[in-house]
């Protein structure tokens, strides 16, 4: 509050005011804000600006650093932050003249305002106290036009109310004098210098004036100026300058040295300098930049800038300082809330963009990614969570990050950001709160229980061989199925930074046969992103009933679930269109490094190309198309025994060991190579056989085995590319210590959206659609999608199929795999998804007729749910140097089932993991021995198993599965149980013999 409003008509004029004497501050405050800004409102001011200093020149990034050995008693508040804080201080500066916009710049006077970003401790002006940012604000003149706040008030009320200054002038000398100097002519906002003109706080006992000095233009010519004359060339001259290069100011505090000369609350009173030199704290660099950017310039007008915003060592200290508290509080708070901007500080200093040169910054659109979100349910009941991976190969969360403080395991969120593209598709800013107004749009919805029992993916020619897929829970009539059956409880909004806990955030009032199910909630990070997350991995029978079978459970629901993620997005006012996305809920991810040789990512990948709309890469990357494959192979070791005896350390196809052979395109290694693409599994030649690689169940598995598609292949996009690397076809960029981006700042922004919606697909499985890990079948059709990764959203209600499903049905042109519903990915899965998973496991190991089996391979989905693992207590003895070497490498090769904690039968398994899922271990990574290379220097291990320790189960016990028909002879089952004991690899194992319905799915052919 340094500048003079402009007098106003007689209504205005008329207007009661409090008096100067008796309250200033409100009387101050109804003239800047109710008068004078919202005079300009009702004249149609769009958007609504600052009541004074309201004409920009431009807004900079900025950076406040600070000499390590800057004197002790010079190290307080936003010092000592710059100085520890390796860079110092990020900063934004605006700068700014005190009049309207359309009058010349000359000779008015020049404001600069500096939010310093990363200043921890809680600050003093009321909605920011834990904002991590602090305000700074000058101007060109050392002294201020009036010396109090009712002087303040008097002089602006005379201009304002009673309709001229000349008057007030005429009695008050001092003030006419002072105004004069202040219409100086400067020739650059960069070379001005620049005053706090009050005094502030300097910590308990001392006080200061800040002073901006310009410490030079060094990469830029000082006595530059703009190719042409401009009444605005305050605003052409900064972008000019900046643009050729950076300039900096030195930050000056005087100190109070004389309570007589220099008043702390007589504004017009000259602290002399010759009594008190200025001390240099700190520099304040603008780096060279853009300063017309696409969105600085509204970053900088939406910014509020207030000395109250500063932390207690730094309080602005005399009447117009408190007067400035309340007077600049309100008017934010009315020109934000008018412009549509959040109320609030912002989260981390606004990043710089650097587009190519000529590429068009104007956002026309936008989109949402992840395209498709995944979150999973965990038992944890605390607000701690896990987020979901945004990067490729994200580095590893410490051992325990899984669970939470009571052992349950935690829930993992998804998040979910807005980027805008302009007309040529490509990514020019991500929009958060700070520069956009977001407000989101979630229907997540769980409708299983009225959709199709599943018995086989219905798109491959074996489902003729199964059972019809009939409706789930038939007996429920169909006029009330929606009612009874669906858990819909609506669609939920959000908006703003860093909200959460409400209830109007939570999807908890969907029903199942009339009872509650929660499924999930709303909340946004510090700059406005949605993060999602699912429910609570609560399942239950509504009749008590306890389940029987692996995905179709009458009666029964869970609390996973899927839907729409939609965005309304304006920038400066402009609404935006968006392209939606999607969010799944999904199961648990127990062994969270890992990724199976083919992912959701790959298949979906695949179809694209099929059809044309993705292109097919030109050059095969060894470390893009190839490594991938390999790793993935290699890092299921830790979640199956045959996996980790074939393809693991030391194992007898230890790829990695490998590795500069396999990347070297050299026709001396072309036969190894070969010999790796001729094990990967192809259906023409391979027919049932089990043993090319990956040795995984398919979407055909069945005992006894009767398609090709028993096991799984990769997808055909990658056997191209593998077949091109065999010939010697492709680049050999393998770096052996290069690192993958952490996180997705360190993502080059280009490739950020794509690389979101890469990473959430890549941790999903793609094997064994049976019917599927996290989703199923449907998503390898492109009808599915409006764009490649991107949901078709459905925007009327779907047709009835009629009692059964049939594969004609399903892939009719007016089926389900077109636009989808909330609700319409998940309701293919398993009812409730407990059930199988504790029923995905390896082998399946003797079937009656068939004779030995391999107890590890093959196996369904060991990246999502472990078979074998190395247990915390073997780990131990790995580690455990004073041991000896024979006995530690047995411990390290020793591999336990991961559902051994779960009672048997069959039946008892698949209950007993509804109930105790939140128990069972994740596989985490843990630093290995360094003392000899037969061990490797980190593994993975079965990490916070919560099952009470008494009863455990009994030491060394490995559950078998031994798969026996449900029709067959007792007799024949006990030789079955007799043979698998007598073959099981260690004498300690149990052997379990049952009838388990997942793997037996179709008929005979006739």
């Amino acid at each position: 509050m340094t500048g003079t409003p402009e007098p106003f008509d007689d209504a205005v004029r008329a207007a009661a005011l409090p008096g100067c004497a008796e309250d200033a501050g409100a009387a101050l405050r109804q003239m800047f804000v109710d008068l004078t800004q919202g005079s300009r409102m009702a004249r149609g001011q769009d958007p609504v600006k600052r009541p004074v200093f309201l004409k920009p020149h431009g807004v900079a990034r900025a950076a406040l650093t600070v000499a390590e050995d800057l004197p002790a008693q010079l190290r307080v508040g936003f010092l000592e932050a710059a100085r520890t804080r390796p860079g110092g201080l990020e900063a934004w500066v605006r700068f700014s003249s005190d009049t309207v916009p359309g009058l010349p710049d000359l000779r008015t006077t020049l404001g600069v305002g500096v939010k310093l970003f990363g200043v921890p401790g809680p600050k003093l002006l009321e909605g920011c106290t834990e904002a991590g940012t602090q305000d700074l604000l000058l101007q060109n003149h050392d002294v201020f036009f009036v010396d109090t706040a009712q002087d303040m008030c008097e002089f602006t009320r005379a201009g304002v109310v009673d309709g001229g200054y000349e008057r007030y002038l005429e009695a008050h000398p001092v003030t006419r004098r002072v105004l004069a100097e202040m219409a100086k002519f400067e020739a650059s906002a960069l070379s001005a210098v620049y005053w706090g003109v009050l005094p502030y706080a300097f910590g308990p006992d001392r006080f200061v004036k800040y002073k901006l000095v310009p410490a030079g233009c060094e990469g830029a010519d000082p006595s530059a100026t703009p190719p042409d004359e401009d009444p605005a060339y305050l605003a052409a001259d900064l972008a000019h300058r900046l643009g050729a290069g950076p300039a900096a100011f030195d930050l000056m505090l005087q100190f109070r040295t004389d309570d007589s000369t220099m008043p702390l609350d007589m504004a017009t009173v000259r602290w002399e300098e010759s009594a008190s030199p200025p001390v240099k704290v700190a520099r304040l660099t603008l780096p060279q930049q853009d300063v017309t950017a696409r969105g600085q310039a509204a970053y900088g007008e939406n910014l509020s800038l207030n000395p109250w915003h500063a932390l207690a060592e730094h309080r602005p200290v005399g009447s117009i300082s408190d007067v400035r508290r309340t007077v600049y509080l309100a008017s934010a708070e009315q020109r934000r809330d008018v412009n549509g901007v959040p109320a609030a500080e912002p989260g981390p200093a606004r990043p710089q963009l650097t587009p190519p040169p000529a590429r068009d910054t104007r956002i026309v659109r936008a989109a949402v990614h992840p395209a498709i979100g995944v979150a999973r349910v965990g038992d944890s009941t605390m607000d701690d969570v896990v987020l979901a991976p945004e990067v490729d190969d994200p580095p590893p969360l410490p051992a325990g990050s899984y669970k939470d403080a009571a052992g349950a395991l935690k829930r993992q969120a998804v998040r979910f950001r807005v980027y805008g593209y302009n007309a040529a598709g490509e990514p020019v800013a991500e929009l958060t709160a700070d520069n956009a107004d977001l407000r989101w749009k979630v229907h997540v919805v769980n409708s299983k229980a009225a959709w199709y029992q599943f018995q086989i993916a219905l798109d491959i020619p074996e489902a003729g061989q199964a059972d019809p897929s009939n409706l789930r829970n038939p007996k429920v009539p169909a006029a009330q199925r929606q009612d009874l059956l669906v858990i819909d409880p609506g669609p939920r909004w959000v908006r703003g930074r860093n909200r959460s806990g409400e209830p109007r955030y939570r999807f908890d009032t969907g029903t199942f046969l009339g009872k509650p199910v929660y499924l999930g909630e709303l909340r946004t990070d510090d700059s406005g992103r949605l993060v999602f997350l699912g429910g609570r991995g609560v399942s239950a029978s509504a009749t008590g009933a306890p389940a029987d079978t692996f995905a179709n459970n009458d009666g029964w629901h869970d609390d996973v679930s899927d839907g729409p993620v939609t965005a309304e997005v304006s920038i400066e006012g402009r609404p935006i269109p968006v392209d939606g996305a999607w969010v799944v809920t999904a199961p648990p991810n127990y062994a969270p490094e890992l990724a199976s040789v083919r992912t959701l990512y790959d298949l979906v990948r695949d179809a694209f190309v099929t059809e044309g709309r993705l292109p097919e890469p030109a050059q095969v990357s060894f470390t893009r198309d190839v490594l991938p494959v390999l790793r993935r192979l290699s890092g299921l070791q830790w979640a199956n025994k045959g996996l980790a005896t074939q393809f693991g350390f030391d194992g007898r196809e230890d790829l990695l060991a490998r590795l500069a052979d396999l990347a070297d395109p050299s026709p001396v290694h072309q036969e190894l190579r070969r010999q790796v693409w001729l094990a990967v599994r192809d259906y023409e030649r391979d027919g049932l056989s089990p043993v090319p690689w990956p040795a995984l169940y398919g979407d055909a598995m069945s005992l006894p085995p009767q398609s090709v598609r028993q096991h799984v292949t990769l997808s055909a996009l990658q056997y191209r590319l593998l077949k091109r690397w065999a010939g010697g076809d492709f680049t050999d960029d393998y770096d052996p210590h290069a690192t993958p981006p952490a996180s997705l700042d360190d993502v080059p922004f280009a490739d950020r959206p794509a690389t979101l919606d890469r990473a959430a697909l890549s941790f999903c499985l793609a094997d064994a659609f049976h019917p599927g890990c996290e989703l199923t079948w449907p998503m390898r059709h492109t009808t599915l999608y409006s764009a490649p990764f991107r949901i078709r959203h459905r925007q009327t209600p779907a047709p009835p199929y009629g009692p059964t499903l049939t594969p004609e049905i399903a892939l009719a042109f007016d089926g389900p795999l077109y636009a989808q519903a909330p609700g319409d990915l998940t309701r293919w899965m398993a009812v409730p998804w407990q059930t199988d998973t504790a029923s995905c496991k390896a082998g399946y190991e003797y079937t009656v007729g068939l004779g030995s089996y391999d107890p590890y391979l093959p196996t369904f989905w060991p990246a999502r749910v472990p078979n074998h693992v190395l247990a915390e207590e073997d780990y131990e003895v790995v580690v455990d140097t004073s041991r000896p070497i024979a006995e530690r490498l047995a411990a390290f090769h020793k591999r336990r089932t991961w559902l051994r904690w779960l009672p048997t039968p069959y039946v008892a398994t698949i209950n007993a993991m509804v109930r105790d899922f939140g128990k069972l271990g994740v596989v985490e990574r843990r630093p290995g021995p360094t003392d000899d290379p037969r061990l490797p220097a980190e593994v993975l291990v079965e990490s916070e198993v919560t099952f009470p320790r008494e009863p455990a189960p009994p030491a060394d016990r490995n559950l078998l599965t031994v798969h026996v028909d449900l029709g067959a002879d007792p007799v024949l089952g006990a030789a079955a149980l007799a043979s698998a004991a007598t073959t099981a690899p260690a004498p300690d194992e149990e052997v379990s013999v049952g009838f388990v319905d997942k793997v037996k799915r179709l008929r005979p052919n006739r």
